[in-house]
């Protein structure tokens, strides 16, 4: 019974930190190989995951160029 108490909360920790800098699996290991207590103060610090916005530069870039060669042609 502790053993599936212990195992939930690690799921439950990695669960919670999914959209966190270490991930599902970052904090699941974490609180697996540590204890619950360790992933959930690690869960605690750490930020959320940053947007990604160097994908959305790249794209409005990789439209600009070709917007201009439509014009240049």
């Amino acid at each position: 019974m502790a053993t599936f108490i212990y195992f939930a909360l690690c799921l439950l920790i990695a669960t919670l930190g999914k959209n966190r800098k270490f991930g599902f699996w970052g904090y699941f290991f974490c609180s697996l190989f540590l204890s619950p207590a360790v992933g959930a103060l690690l869960f605690i610090a750490s930020d959320p995951r940053p947007k990604d916005e160097n994908k959305s530069r790249d794209a409005s870039a990789h439209s600009e160029q070709e917007a201009k060669r439509h014009i240049d042609a």
